[in-house]
């Protein structure tokens, strides 16, 4: 059984931070891509960011500049640092391993951004 969880989501006002945590445990295969994606009632959901094995990452437009992603060195985990956050970024945010079998998500976390 693989499992995925996410943290860290919350109530900021704009122009505030958080960071999100995902941590992922059981029997999963070797990771490829990790990603953060997003999605608010009655919309798809999109990508956020993403980071590879080694490392690169990709953004979308909309959050470059603002949002950082990057992996844990001891675990299978990957975070993200929202700076400068707008009430547009307000959505659910959710974590997505990617491996050459199969992915795995998780239930999601809350980000409000609201003054």
């Amino acid at each position: 059984q693989v499992q995925v969880v996410e943290s860290g989501g919350g109530l900021v006002q704009p122009g505030g931070s958080l960071r999100l945590s995902c941590a992922a445990s059981g029997s999963i295969e070797s990771i490829s891509v990790m990603r953060w994606y997003r999605q608010t009632p009655g919309k798809q959901r999109d990508m956020v960011a993403q980071i590879t094995q080694a490392r690169n990452t990709d953004y979308a437009d909309s959050v470059k500049g603002r949002f950082t992603i990057s992996r844990g060195n001891a675990s299978h985990t990957v975070y993200l640092q929202m700076n400068s956050l707008k009430p547009e970024d307000t959505a659910v945010y959710y974590c997505n391993i990617i491996t050459v079998r199969d992915h795995y998500w998780g239930q999601g976390t809350s980000v409000t951004v609201s003054s």
